[in-house]
């Protein structure tokens, strides 16, 4: 009888705990499991890594307002038409590019501010100034004195394709340091803001009013772009702009280059090759030509020989591609740099070399 229960009492047990072993393997949650699950699908650590680098801006300006219904009251002792200040005031974010305090922002955001606030993740706040500023990429530098900033790591926005995973990061409508999710759209967008220099990274990560001036990131934190702009349409019909899921941020390339002469020059130094061009078809399905209509007198394009109804093929081997794209990577060198331009004149081929000058009104 004792040899019988032993050998049922064994595989009973034996059983009991491989069923055990499988409710606890693939039948019951596994708390840990779930946790790298949600680990492996979120974005916290991108988000934890450059929120420290975005800050909240608000500004106030000083206007005039002669038509106030109170300055028109005998009584007041403001003499009548006295002009009455009042004061506008609005926001943006910036993103903190050098820790010694150099923070990059959109122009917009604090074009012709009285002052300017910059409120840090941290909840640090201070007052900050104006170290440059340039209208034709809507961008500026600002300056602030604190210590412990955390100056965000800046990615090559070259590498970006269409399909990568962005996060913008800024102070919409005032809620303060918010995140918002999408992907690469497009790139290399033109004509599309009132900017002269444009290259635009597209995005349909959700921006609003706020979101101007702060950082567009990939999943590891890094900066590839400035957000800048929200495309908006008038198709409602209501008179009111409408968001249609077209977000624009300046390239981290782009805008670091801007910044870097903001801050030396206090201004940007522009290449100019001093011509007008208009683009023409070229010979095959995606080549493009560029026509000139003119050439500057004296102006870099006009010494090296370049003349008006010459037809420009390539910029150092590089064929034309657009217009506007050729002439901002022209914008992108540096004075004393040379452009070598194949051309062509009558059907003959002609290779020019340009010494590329100093763009001699940097906002055109």
């Amino acid at each position: 009888m004792r040899a019988f229960l032993k050998f049922f009492t064994w595989p009973a047990i034996a059983g009991a705990l491989c069923a055990l072993l499988i409710l606890q393997q693939w039948v019951l949650p596994n708390p840990s499991a779930e946790r790298s699950a949600v680990a492996r699908d979120s974005f916290r650590q991108a988000v934890a890594s450059a929120t420290p680098s975005v800050v909240n801006i608000y500004t106030e300006k000083r206007v005039a307002s002669a038509n106030s219904r109170m300055l028109n009251n005998p009584l007041m002792p403001i003499p009548r038409g006295a002009p009455r200040q009042q004061v506008e005031r609005s926001l943006g974010s910036g993103v903190i590019m050098r820790e010694n305090g150099y923070i990059l922002t959109n122009n917009h955001v604090i074009d012709g501010a009285d002052a300017i606030q910059v409120l840090l993740s941290d909840g640090r706040s201070a007052a900050a100034q104006v170290v440059g500023s340039d209208r034709a990429t809507d961008l500026a530098a600002l300056k602030v004195d604190l210590d412990g900033l955390s100056a965000v790591t800046i990615a090559n926005s070259d590498l970006l394709s269409v399909g990568d995973v962005v996060l913008a990061i800024g102070n919409p409508l005032g809620f303060g340091h918010s995140v918002t999710q999408g992907i690469v759209s497009g790139l290399g967008r033109f004509g599309l803001s009132p900017g002269t220099y444009e290259g635009f990274i597209q995005t349909d990560a959700v921006i609003h009013a706020g979101n101007s001036g702060g950082a567009l990131v990939d999943v590891n934190g890094a900066l590839v772009g400035i957000n800048s702009w929200i495309y908006a349409s008038n198709e409602g019909g209501s008179g009111s702009s409408v968001g249609i899921g077209i977000s624009l941020a300046i390239p981290s390339s782009f805008a670091e280059f801007v910044m870097d002469d903001l801050i030396r020059f206090g201004r940007v130094i522009r290449g100019w090759l001093g011509v007008q061009v208009e683009q023409i078809p070229g010979d095959a399905l995606n080549d493009q030509r560029l026509l000139v209509r003119g050439v500057a007198n004296g102006g870099p394009a006009a010494r090296a020989g370049l003349q008006a109804g010459d037809i420009i093929t390539h910029f150092n081997d590089d064929a034309i591609e657009d217009v506007r794209l050729a002439m901002y990577e022209v914008s992108l060198l540096r004075p004393g740099d040379k452009l070598m331009m194949s051309v062509s004149r009558e059907s003959v081929p002609v290779e020019l070399t340009a010494i590329i000058g100093t763009q001699p009104d940097a906002t055109e």
